[in-house]
């Protein structure tokens, strides 16, 4: 099996592509080669039983795709993009990346679906978001509600999620697009993602640090983990699609949770110290963004489908815990 992953060096992408390396397979099939591209190369894999490339480039840049699948890749998995926060501020570059280099992807494998006289035909991991939804909408979103996405970054993910469904449709590739919810507690530094503080008002006070809280306690959202994250990529690159069906966007499982029943949880696991870091700044511009996505999913296809994701916010900080800062907490 060949692999190729776009947005290779961000989070998710890293981890996934560390999961494939440890396995070695995916699916019962011997991985035989990885590639991975980034706008930043995403570094070698110590150890890993399969030849890795990478590549720092940029998926705008037209000419990129069809040099990425000329040698056929089994399996594609489209994770770069910009991100919620700078698409709404940079409309071009939102534009450029999230649309233009999905479509100059998902035209490559066309080109050599078409080329091989229909052989070739991969499948197609596609990574869309909730922002696709936006106000007003039900509590919680079922399955076969609208797109009506209030962001740009939403416009661009569900602008990708109809091409995905359609290019299936006609055969050309095999896809399955993940609506993530918003991924929780994130490792590192903060980015430009509007959703950035969920995560933030966690990881810093975890480790002794100040966070900004810059919207109200009563903000709702749904989270999972990175672990659950690449749990979603694995099980999508493997599952059976007969079983989907002509859907092929799916809103994945994770929790349900206040800003304030996050802040409770931090407290239950690392004490009101933790909790104290916290400094409540209001910010307007992203109050405004957040106000518009949605807070709920059935999920209940995913779930029948076998996707898994956390059950608690305590669940999901302890799994944070364990994974990133080696069981230890340094506010406690």
């Amino acid at each position: 099996m060949k692999v190729l992953v776009t947005g290779a060096a961000g989070m998710i992408g890293r981890k996934f592509c560390l999961k494939l390396a440890r396995d070695g397979s995916l699916g019962g099939a011997p991985i035989e080669s990885l590639r991975m591209i980034d706008v930043v190369a995403a570094g070698d894999l110590p150890g890993a039983p399969f030849s890795v490339t990478s590549e720092a480039a940029n998926i705008a840049e037209r000419s990129l795709a069809p040099r990425l699948i000329a040698d056929r890749p089994d399996l594609i998995v489209h994770l770069a993009a910009i991100v919620s926060g700078e698409a709404e501020i940079d409309f071009g570059k939102g534009y450029a990346v999230n649309l233009d280099g999905t479509r100059f992807i998902f035209d490559a494998i066309r080109a050599e679906h078409l080329l091989s006289g229909g052989a070739y035909r991969p499948r197609v991991v596609f990574s869309s978001s909730i922002a696709v939804f936006g106000a007003p909408f039900p509590d919680p979103i079922p399955d076969d509600y609208h797109l009506t996405p209030l962001t740009s970054y939403g416009a661009q993910k569900a602008a990708g999620e109809l091409l995905l469904a359609d290019y299936t449709r006609k055969g050309f590739f095999d896809g399955v697009g993940l609506r993530f919810p918003t991924i929780c507690v994130r490792p590192g530094k903060p980015n430009a993602a509007a959703s950035g503080f969920f995560s933030n008002i966690i990881r810093e006070p975890l480790v002794g640090q100040k966070a900004i809280l810059p919207v109200p306690e009563t903000v709702r959202h749904t989270h999972a983990t990175p672990r659950a994250a690449v749990g979603f990529i694995l099980h999508a690159a493997t599952i059976d699609t007969a079983r989907i069906g002509p859907r092929r966007n799916l809103s994945m499982p994770g929790v349900s949770v206040t800003v304030g029943e996050q802040i409770e949880a931090l407290r239950r696991i690392a004490g009101a110290t933790a909790v104290a870091l916290i400094e409540r700044r209001p910010d307007e511009a992203i109050v405004k963004i957040v106000s518009g996505w949605p807070e709920r999913f059935e999920a209940r296809r995913a779930g029948d489908l076998g996707f898994v994701a956390e059950t608690s916010f305590d669940e999901i900080i302890r799994a944070h815990i364990a994974d990133e800062l080696g069981g230890k907490i340094g506010a406690a």
